[in-house]
């Protein structure tokens, strides 16, 4: 009882905590920001300030504390003695005073959508590394003041702006702070009015983009992923556009979207669709993720993983829905939108780790593995990504086809939507499982047996055929010789850096790492797998590899054997039933 009853007067403490930001920039060149932190009403002896060591959305620790330099207090007199706790927290004394002034300085220059950023030429900060709070103090309200750099003259972000305080921003809770990214510089601001809310895209780093039809296009977009759920959560809606050089990725957030593509990519229609496509996917997280989310994915703990095992739905089904709202927005055909689902699902199924992981340890272990690939995590994982993609398209199919093309998996969507936000809190497995069986009829429980929890192989003949759609395998009952590996090459000479499980190179223990050095009697040339000493070979044949090992050579027998691999291709060869042009109709709207 004595240790609850601190508890409650230490949360009772924080809660007349007054937080103000200011943040400011002296060497944006040298990639740096200083922040001070306001903190007033204090009544303890000291107060523990933490950093969040990883940015939702993104399942990795990252560690944000290893940028912050040069931490200092003061109560606006006296300097205040410190210590840190840990690799996160730091405890200050304040003394006599009830406010006091925490400075310190973080060092940004890695490139990404969930890692702070700061340059001459601009300033992306990423607020889970850049802003501390109070221990125990995440449902407290702050204000952030930011003062540009000298020739900088804009802000962007969805924080909610004080009238009559220029670049002052106001936070209910840190939880909110936390996903409200902000870019500072000279970006160029395009507006634009879809569903009704108001639109901000902030371009930084120019581009080949006509601004005009990103208006039109991206407003497309918006209206049919709010046609799903019948009503979109906010006001207004910022996207932090980063057009670069090279690199690219997406990372959502409550009411913004950080975006990263190459500044060509709207040069061409590839490109353009696929710029759409990530508009589609980060835009979409605005429902599933951030409101109709896995109960463990908030109320967030920032100083350790959040384990879910439904990564697959949160990300897996909105890679499936960026397809279909591009085919639902008229940016991609029928024939283009079933090209895609087929080349995810050969992608799934030629995994070799797809038959190792299920989906749901791909998402409880995305914190390990996902975000910490090596050599073998083909052989070893799953992306919840990628067979997510295809457990939506599946579940989609089995819906329809229960409901004679009345239902869909976006009757689950909208229903386990408006389920999160009469109940305020996230779904577990088992009630995403029931929503899915009230909606179709049917029970789910075989599916999640192999499809969820197990590695079982996609019966993707069965539920394409529920759409009229006849796919084989070009594969199937083929003799192809394959060697298993893949290579590169680096400064002349040729490594391997991939080897397949249960391949002939796995079996017969060729190494990421090895330089081949010749094949039979040919000597090595990239590719090594495309080599004529291997395509004139027959499944069964030996050959001699001659490779370099720790500066050793040694030869290796391989035997070599079949092609394991599928090759899909779709066709509608007979016409499709009644039932069947229903469920297509569903499906594709066709």
């Amino acid at each position: 009882m004595g240790l609850v009853l601190i508890l409650i007067w230490s949360i009772r403490a924080q809660a007349g905590l007054k937080i103000d930001f200011e943040v400011s920039f002296k060497e944006p060149q040298a990639h740096y920001v200083e922040v001070q932190m306001n903190i007033s009403g204090l009544a303890k002896d000291y107060i523990d300030v933490k950093m969040p060591v990883w940015a939702p959305g993104s399942y990795l620790i990252r560690e944000f504390s290893k940028n912050v330099e040069g931490f200092a207090a003061a109560d606006g007199v006296h300097v205040l003695s410190f210590q840190k706790l840990k690799k996160n927290t730091w405890r200050v004394y304040k003394g006599n005073s009830s406010s006091i002034q925490l400075k310190y300085r973080v060092y940004a220059f890695e490139v990404s959508v969930r890692t702070p950023f700061i340059d001459g030429s601009h300033a992306f900060l990423s607020p889970t590394g850049i802003f501390m709070y109070p221990d125990k103090g995440l449902s407290l309200e702050s204000t952030v003041k930011i003062i540009p750099f000298a020739g900088w003259s804009k802000v962007s972000t969805g924080l909610k702006a004080i009238p009559g305080k220029d670049f002052t921003y106001v936070a209910k809770n840190f939880d909110i702070l936390y996903d409200s990214p902000i870019e500072v510089g000279n970006q160029e601001v395009i507006r634009f009015n879809a569903a009704g809310v108001k639109h901000e895209v902030a371009m930084y780093g120019g581009g080949n983009y006509d601004a005009e039809k990103l208006k039109l296009d991206m407003a497309r977009i918006i209206e049919q992923l709010t046609a799903i759920y019948g009503e979109n959560p906010n006001e207004n809606y910022t996207f932090i556009v980063h057009n670069l050089s090279r690199g690219g990725g997406g990372l959502e957030h409550s009411n913004s979207a950080v975006l990263g593509v190459g500044r060509d990519t709207y040069g061409s229609e590839e490109g353009y669709k696929g710029f759409l496509s990530l508009v589609a996917h980060e835009y979409h997280h605005l429902w599933n993720v951030k409101r109709l989310r896995p109960i463990a994915l908030g109320p967030f703990d920032y100083e350790n993983e959040n384990y879910t095992t439904d990564l697959w739905i949160a990300e897996g089904f909105t890679a499936y829905y960026e397809n279909k709202i591009m085919l639902r927005a008229g940016f991609l055909s029928p024939d283009e939108y079933l090209s895609t689902l087929i080349n995810a699902l050969s992608a799934v199924m030629n995994t070799p780790g797809a038959k190792v992981q299920s989906m749901a340890e791909a998402s409880f272990d995305a914190w390990i593995k996902y975000y910490r690939p090596n050599e073998n995590s083909n052989n070893s994982s799953v992306s919840y990504y990628n067979k997510g993609e295809i457990a939506g398209m599946l579940m989609d199919l089995e819906i329809s086809h229960a409901t004679g093309g009345t239902r869909s998996l976006d009757d689950v969507m909208k229903a386990m939507y408006t389920q999160c936000k009469l109940t305020g809190k996230g779904y577990s497995d088992e009630e995403f499982k029931a929503m899915a069986e009230k909606i179709s009829g049917i029970s789910f429980t075989d599916f999640w047996a192999k499809y969820v929890d197990g590695t079982a192989t996609v019966e993707y003949a069965k539920y394409f055929g529920y759409a009229g759609i006849k796919v084989v395998d070009a594969n199937e009952g083929k003799s192809i010789p394959y060697l298993g590996l893949a290579s590169r090459k680096t400064d002349g000479h040729i490594y391997i850096i991939a080897v397949s499980r249960n391949s002939s190179a796995w079996v017969d223990g060729l190494n990421v790492g090895d330089e081949v050095i010749s094949i039979g009697d040919l000597p090595a040339e990239a590719p090594v797998e495309r080599m004529a000493a291997l395509l004139s070979k027959k499944v069964g044949d030996v050959i001699s590899v001659k490779i370099k090992r720790d500066e050793s050579e040694m030869v290796i027998k391989v035997t070599i054997k079949a092609n394991p691999n599928v090759k899909l291709e779709p066709s509608m060869d007979t016409p499709p039933s009644e039932i069947q042009k229903k469920i297509l109709r569903k499906w594709m709207g066709i």
